[in-house]
């Protein structure tokens, strides 16, 4: 009889380890569907973005001017400048980057998102340089553009971690 439950015991076990691959797979599955039409989404905005023909802030020039002297007067540091926020800007425009790639294409790839956003970054400031007149490649774009990709990764590398780990869900 002892032989029968242990047998019944690793019968069941196998069942839970085999459940819970199931609803893994599922979460990958649902993930990666829902990244892919982000992506997507995200793409077209960032075309856009950098392929204007004049830079996307030059109507809101002002106003963010306004709002960084309105800040110096309520006590923010000499440092808050416009250059300051267009980096912030840029680096938060790339996070999408590293994030995504690294979900599609898993975490033992995580260095694809740093060199999808640095090479992403590196062409649309040549194609800005060649093409756009009006529009201003520089390197720190493509510094702040790859910082943006390597916090993406990171929070990727961080997101698969806590979704698929057996713990977090129970198995």
């Amino acid at each position: 009889m002892t032989h029968a439950k242990a047998f019944r015991r690793t019968e069941l076990q196998q069942a839970v380890q085999q459940r819970a691959a199931h609803r893994a797979s599922l979460r990958r599955a649902v993930m990666h569907k829902v990244t892919l039409w982000l992506t997507f989404a995200y793409l077209i905005v960032l075309a856009l973005i950098a392929f204007w023909p004049t830079p996307v802030d030059a109507g809101a020039h002002d106003t963010i001017s306004s709002l960084i002297n309105w800040l110096h007067a309520h006590g923010a540091p000499a440092w808050v400048r416009y250059r300051v926020i267009e980096f912030g800007a840029n680096i938060a425009l790339f996070v999408p980057v590293g994030l995504f790639v690294v979900i599609l294409a898993g975490a033992r790839r995580w260095w694809l998102g740093i060199l999808v956003g640095f090479t992403a970054s590196c062409t649309i400031e040549f194609g800005q340089y060649l093409f756009l007149p009006a529009r201003f490649a520089t390197i720190n774009d493509v510094i702040a553009n790859t910082t943006g990709s390597v916090i993406g990764a990171i929070i990727a590398l961080i997101v698969l971690r806590l979704a698929f780990t057996p713990a977090a869900h129970g198995g």
